[in-house]
């Protein structure tokens, strides 16, 4: 495969991965790079009903808004072996096609475990798990001592990812670049926040994945559903019905921030921070 494949990942539901999902593939788009998107998660279909609005949206406003080729995965409750042999073949030979017209695959992935989601991993080149930041959500990854909060063990899903990267080595070579988001950040510190991070730095150790800070939890980034917009987007009066505010301007910056730490996309400029501001002045 030539193009970049990335995951988004996570077997929590409501981490995010979907929002974070729309983001990477319309700022890679913005940057010039050609994008084919797909939805493992059949159930929710929050990634396609975003790319969905975004296309009628685009349609309304008669714009171009930068709307990545998508597919829609379906697949059975209960396979058998033999069902769920085909449906990871057909996913593979999907990713290798798209890999040969596109720049960079972008999946979305179901927050549980199941068949696709687990080769969609081994396929990846880049894992994008975002994490809410909680031990709630922190308990996918690695079990925690009820007195110390030091790690005592890793999880289901890090054993999972651990798995994939096992069949990457084998079938293609290659390796996975894991990054774990610190996602729905409070601004103000707190001891969670800190027993949180020192958690996560224990397990980055030994998982061998970055960890960074993801996107605050901002109330905009639930408005933009309907519409199929992101924070990387040229937002204007009319593309929101409604005059931008700061917080967009915050959200489109913390974005584009957010893309540059993970390594897709070039780092915002002093001009692009300018711009924003004055576009809410």
């Amino acid at each position: 495969m030539s193009a970049r494949v990335i995951v988004i990942g996570n077997e929590k539901g409501g981490s995010g991965k979907s929002t974070i999902a729309i983001h990477v593939a319309v700022a890679l788009i913005k940057s010039g790079q050609a994008v084919a998107t797909i939805d493992l998660d059949t159930r929710q279909r929050s990634f396609t009903r975003l790319v969905e609005n975004r296309r009628a949206w685009a349609r309304h406003l008669q714009r171009d808004f930068g709307i990545p080729e998508h597919f829609c995965f379906g697949q059975l409750e209960y396979p058998s072996a033999e069902e769920e042999a085909a449906g990871c073949k057909v996913l593979e030979e999907t990713v290798e096609t798209l890999a040969g017209r596109y720049d960079v695959v972008v999946i979305d992935t179901p927050g549980h475990d199941d068949y696709l989601s687990r080769t969609a991993h081994a396929l990846a080149d880049t894992l994008i798990t975002p994490l809410n930041d909680s031990f709630v959500d922190l308990d996918v990854l690695g079990t925690v001592h009820p007195e110390t909060f030091h790690i005592t063990g890793t999880s289901h899903y890090a054993d999972m990812v651990e798995e994939a990267r096992g069949r990457r080595r084998v079938a293609h070579h290659g390796t996975i670049d894991w990054i774990v988001l610190r996602n729905r950040l409070s601004a103000l510190g707190s001891r969670n926040k800190r027993l949180v991070g020192d958690g996560l730095q224990q397990l980055s150790h030994r998982l061998q994945f970055r960890c960074v800070d993801g996107l605050a939890e901002r109330v905009i980034f639930r408005e933009f559903f309907p519409r199929g917009l992101t924070a990387v987007d040229d937002l204007d009066e009319l593309t929101l019905g409604a005059r931008p505010t700061m917080s967009h301007v915050s959200a489109r910056l913390e974005m584009l921030k957010l893309i540059t730490t993970i390594g897709l996309g070039n780092a915002v400029t002093a001009g692009e921070i300018a711009d924003g501001r004055q576009a809410v002045a």
